[in-house]
């Protein structure tokens, strides 16, 4: 495979004011934060709109204009992050952006590799121009934000150039900045005790790393099953859960899908914070899977009570609930029983993300339930705004229909 263009450095703008002694200021319709799935599809559809990219030849003189920021060093977005061992047939389909069919010849390469690489060659063959790496600091109303232009200032730093500011000065902002930076560590008592080693999913290399001793998996969810079955070949596990697994052999069709994400979008449109679309799906039982459940690999405990120094308890009594099958027949249900006490050398927190929005702080969206009222991708309380990537476009194909939504919805709020 051959290696992806180079990153587009960040914009030294003619547009920009030459003023050394201030940040320097960019102006256009749209910035959009973040270069994964759910912003490249904005970016296309907002171009099909007619918008020009910021850098595109003679974007000073378009009617419209439009500009992606990324804060990763280069394109593929929280993909190449992954570990190496999580190749392209054992992810979860990444669907085709909009315009360029994806082709994948080898199901074993990294996903870390082979959807940068698509990424990539996205942002060139549609000239995307995504400035990277920039990290978008905060989003806040402009100063007089009324009349016919009302504005936001969007502040932004140079990852590696620190000093190098720049603000963008937007009528609409599309957010994109996906969870990846945000990995939820929950509190349990007793975790600062621990004398062993706690990583998150987030910074999971290679089972061998943690071949020295028994890992205690936290979490219910695919990358825990999966990074379970890779410990499991190294070292001794044990699997703990907040809700006792819930396995199906029911082929998630569209219909199903449908209905999983309707559920996670009635609980954005209510302010909630979105819920996890695989509590709704429940675990494939895939063939990988089901040889695991016959191991003994993924046959979940209940959440231990405390960390202990060198491991983790439960109360007594606190063994398995259910049989060793779901009540509906369809796969291995309930928690298994086990000792009161484990002892461990690592605890690995498969526990998910949250939604990377600490930079629209400013803009006060979050409401009492402490999630953000969302209509489709617009934000009920601010309709310049939109938010890609999060709650029920959550998902690779889910993301792509986002991004196009998110650019009508954009049209018509900015009346283009």
């Amino acid at each position: 495979m051959p290696p992806p263009p180079a990153p587009a450095p960040a914009l030294a703008s003619r547009r920009a004011r030459r003023d050394r002694s201030r940040p320097r200021s960019v102006e256009v319709d749209v910035v959009v934060v973040g270069a994964g799935q759910a912003g490249l599809s904005t970016a296309y559809h907002l171009h099909r709109t007619g918008l020009v990219p910021v850098g595109s030849a003679g974007w000073e003189r378009a009617r419209g204009t439009y500009v992606v920021l990324d804060d990763n060093p280069r394109a593929g977005g929280a993909w190449q992050h992954r570990w190496r061992s999580l190749t392209m047939a054992d992810a979860h389909r990444v669907h085709d952006l909009p315009g360029m069919p994806l082709t994948i010849v080898d199901g074993a390469e990294p996903a870390a590799d082979a959807v940068p690489y698509y990424f990539a060659q996205y942002e060139e063959a549609f000239g995307l121009n995504v400035q990277r790496p920039v990290r978008v600091e905060r989003v806040e109303r402009a100063e007089g934000n009324e009349g016919d232009d009302p504005r936001f200032v969007v502040t932004t730093r140079h990852v590696e150039h620190p000093d190098e500011v720049v603000v963008w000065s937007a009528r609409g902002v599309v957010n994109a900045s996906g969870t990846w930076g945000k990995p939820f560590w929950p509190a349990y008592p007793g975790r600062a005790t621990f004398q062993g080693r706690q990583l998150h999913t987030r910074d999971f290399r290679s089972a061998q790393e943690l071949a020295d001793g028994h890992v205690v998996v936290v979490g219910g969810g695919t990358s825990a099953v999966q990074l379970l079955l890779q410990v499991a070949q190294v070292t001794t596990t044990t699997w703990v859960t907040r809700r006792p697994p819930v396995w199906t052999d029911e082929e998630l069709t569209p219909e199903l899908g449908r209905d999983a994400v309707g559920r996670v979008e009635e609980r954005v449109r209510a302010g909630l914070a979105p819920g996890s679309v695989v509590s709704v799906t429940g675990l494939p039982l895939t063939p990988a899977y089901r040889a695991g459940i016959d191991a003994g690999v993924l046959r979940a405990r209940p959440m231990f009570t405390r960390i202990v120094p060198e491991g983790v308890e439960w109360e007594p009594g606190a063994g398995g609930l259910g049989g060793p099958w779901g009540d509906d027949g369809a796969g291995p249900g309930g928690w298994v029983d086990g000792p009161s006490s484990v002892a461990a050398r690592t605890i690995l927190w498969a526990t998910g993300f949250r939604a990377s929005l600490d930079h629209l702080a400013p803009l006060g969206l979050r409401g009492p339930g402490g999630g953000i009222a969302m209509d489709g991708t617009q934000v009920v309380a601010e309709p310049r705004v939109q938010l890609v990537g999060y709650g029920p476009s959550a998902s690779t194909i889910g993301a792509n229909r986002a991004g196009r939504e998110a650019a009508r919805r954009l049209r018509s709020a900015l009346g283009w």
